[in-house]
């Protein structure tokens, strides 16, 4: 999607449509004492052509001012634009980047839809210039992804070109730079819905290695994927347990940022869970609904994408991403409750459930990580679905063994607009993954279970401050949304760019 910045006046901008927000400016309390409150609907333009074309329907009294209430009006009069679409977005006093940045993905799929390749968007002014522009370039990049690749009848839709107008004194130049550098991201966080959204056939551990190294070929990226060989040989004994029951052979994948001038320290670890397929091993999963389990490597794949955007966007901090690929099979060679597998650390781990596979290779690479010289690590995994039955599909869970890194990655969240909410790591816990026969258990058991996979992965990353992301519940969208198609969502990496960013000085 090609971005352009224009300081025109909407009015004698020609264009397939125009997209302009409107917000209510009703008190929200009043409106909740009085259902019968009509809302205060103004059109998020200084152009008076455009709220003179905006205003009939405005005054009409048909419009309720919720989220994502759509009109698209034809031949709007005082306008070049040939059609101008009126996109609400809630109340004004809460409105923020956060909802401008879905309005954008739904403009695009409401107008790609109807078979529209370009359209110009209005900046409302209500929100800082270069902060509207990185929400609408992200958002309408997530917009136009869709996940039909392999339907024969697929349609050809998509938003070729995209115009954002800004008004008053604003500086073009880092306007322009601004929506670069957000191309950039919702470009690699499409690239990861990518990766997330192959079958498993087409997305084994090692196809997943090759596209890994092909990106960094592409972006200067050093890139090593290793084989079982050198698991084995490194003593990755928690990796290598999930891996021995598929013929399928795994994939360690090293990528690392390296920038000139860059400090010693810090060197910060981003290790992504990448089973391409979860049976859940022996203890395996009910067949129903387990066709989504090639989803979970979107830890993985997050990480992936995350290497390209960081080194694309050349901050000046070491990064190294790892990311520990296999399937997660039934056979003859699997690994089964019961067994005893020792992990490169040295703690051995009593397995309880096989399917409790996505900790186990996390432990060995958060262990790499912090041998290849990482002192901060950042995991991101589809780890427990108790974390849904905590969160739901709205909030992915973080842990944090470190307040200090806990609070920078909170501002990293608030700046990407994601949803994430902590979870507790209190000492106790950590009774729930004792063994009677080896150092911890890879399952502590129903109750509390995302804490206690967490509590296992704490044990890992030791000292070292760590911040830990089960996104099991919003890796994958459940459902269409106005903003985005039913299927991958690349949900972490926009936090985890801008988690990576925050330690440049």
């Amino acid at each position: 999607m090609k971005t352009t910045i224009s300081l025109s006046s909407p009015a004698q901008l020609e264009t397939e449509s125009l997209v302009a927000i409107v917000l209510d400016y009703s008190d929200p309390l009043q409106a909740a004492k009085n259902k019968d409150a009509k809302p205060q609907l103004r059109v998020e333009s200084s152009d008076a052509a455009v709220q003179s074309a905006a205003a009939e329907l405005l005054a009409s009294g048909e419009l309720t001012g919720k989220p994502f209430e759509i009109n698209l009006l034809h031949k709007p009069a005082g306008l070049k634009a040939k059609r101008i679409l009126l996109l609400s977005g809630g109340n004004a006093k809460k409105f923020a980047s956060y909802d401008l940045r879905r309005l954008a993905g739904a403009a695009v799929r409401s107008l790609k839809s109807r078979g529209i390749r370009s359209f110009a968007f209005i900046a409302p002014s209500a929100i800082p210039a270069d902060e509207a522009v990185r929400a609408i370039v992200e958002g309408a990049l997530v917009g136009n992804f869709d996940a039909d690749y392999y339907r024969s009848d697929r349609k050809d839709q998509k938003i070729d070109a995209l115009t954002i107008l800004t008004s008053g004194n604003t500086d073009k130049a880092a306007l322009e730079k601004a929506a670069a550098e957000a191309q950039i991201i919702g470009e690699s966080q499409n690239f990861t819905r990518d990766l997330v959204n192959e079958p498993s056939n087409r997305m084994t551990p090692t196809i997943l290695g090759e596209r890994a190294r092909k990106m960094c070929a592409e972006v200067g990226l050093k890139c090593e994927v290793y084989g079982a060989d050198k698991i084995k040989e490194l003593k990755m004994g928690a990796f290598w347990s999930v891996a021995q029951g598929s013929d399928e052979p795994p994939a360690l994948i090293i990528m690392r940022y390296e920038p000139a001038g860059a400090p010693e320290k810090p060197v910060l670890g981003l290790v992504g869970k990448g089973i391409t397929f979860d049976t859940g091993g022996i203890s395996i999963k009910p067949a129903d609904g387990m066709e989504k389990m090639k989803y979970d490597m979107a830890g993985g794949a997050t990480m992936i994408g995350a290497m390209r955007a960081i080194a694309l966007l050349k901050p000046k901090v070491k990064v190294i991403g790892i990311v520990c690929a296999t399937e997660n099979m039934p056979s003859g060679k699997a690994q089964k409750p019961g067994d005893v597998q020792i992990a490169m650390s040295g703690k051995s781990i009593e397995i309880i459930n096989t399917d409790a596979e996505g900790r186990l290779v996390l432990a060995d690479g958060l262990h790499y990580a912090k041998q290849l010289g990482a002192t901060h690590l950042v995991d991101a995994a589809t780890l427990t679905g108790a974390v849904v039955v905590a969160l739901g599909y709205t909030n992915a869970g973080l842990f944090a063994n470190d307040d200090a890194m806990y609070e920078r990655f909170s501002k990293a969240l608030n700046k990407a607009g994601e949803k994430m909410w902590r979870m507790p790591l209190d000492d106790e816990y950590k009774e729930n993954i004792k063994s009677s026969i080896a150092d911890i258990v890879n399952s502590g058991g129903r109750w509390g279970g995302a804490i206690n996979a967490a509590m296992f992965l704490k044990e890992f990353a030791e000292d070292t401050p760590w911040i830990h992301l089960d996104i099991a519940g919003t890796a994958w969208m459940e459902d269409q949304k106005p903003w985005i198609a039913k299927g991958p969502s690349g949900i972490a990496l926009r936090s985890l760019v801008e988690f990576v960013k925050s330690f440049v000085a």
